[in-house]
């Protein structure tokens, strides 16, 4: 590849990791070219899963502060970059490992946070974004306000509620997920509140 071609290759890299809420580094060797299609389409249009050259990707992963990867970039990569749920992602890239053993999922990063594979597949089992909102709107038809609130909460929310489950694994076993899950719906519902709160006071007075 001509200097140029791969100056633009590095600038495009960078730019995936630099736009994207996580990146799952993958190791595709034995996957035909059919196989790979069908992963593409199985991620949807929230992932871009690309085949990358792991020299550039390391030059492109230290200019985006991405440090994670160095130790990984072994053998034939491929990486999934995230745009959207997380969670969704993982239980694609989870699921198509399974029923094709040759993808080899080796970590990951999401908003900032290193993720090995374990983890990754510890997200996997995670209820996604979607899910949740629609079980807490049904929840929470009393406050209409609160839910429009949590519908607009960032997806930077897929990574606390990783780390509210990670943090409670130990201790709690199988019902970590609920746990979490509770967690971090208080943490975005109490928020909202309190603003109304304040708000009401303001126009008492």
């Amino acid at each position: 590849m001509a200097r140029p071609d791969k100056a633009a290759a590095v600038a495009e890299l960078t730019d995936e990791f630099r736009s994207s809420n996580g990146a799952v580094l993958t190791e595709y060797r034995g996957l035909t070219v059919a196989q790979l299609r069908n992963l593409r389409s199985a991620l949807g249009d929230d992932v871009n899963y690309a085949v990358v050259k792991n020299t550039l990707t390391k030059i492109a992963a230290k200019d985006a502060g991405v440090e994670s990867f160095d130790s990984l970039l072994e053998g034939p990569s491929a990486i999934a970059f995230i745009k959207g749920d997380a969670v969704v992602a993982a239980k694609g890239l989870r699921d198509f490992a399974k029923a094709n053993p040759l993808l080899v999922i080796k970590g990951g990063v999401l908003d900032g946070k290193p993720l090995s594979s374990d983890e990754i597949s510890k997200l996997a089992d995670l209820e996604s974004r979607e899910v949740l909102l629609a079980k807490l709107a049904g929840a929470m038809k009393a406050a209409p306000q609160q839910a429009v609130s949590l519908f607009a909460a960032p997806l930077s929310q897929a990574a606390r509620l990783f780390a509210a489950l990670q943090d409670t694994l130990p201790a709690d076993g199988a019902s970590a997920p609920e746990a979490a899950a509770e967690e971090t719906v208080q943490d975005t519902v109490d928020a909202p509140a309190e603003a109304s709160t304040e708000e009401t006071a303001a126009a008492d007075s």
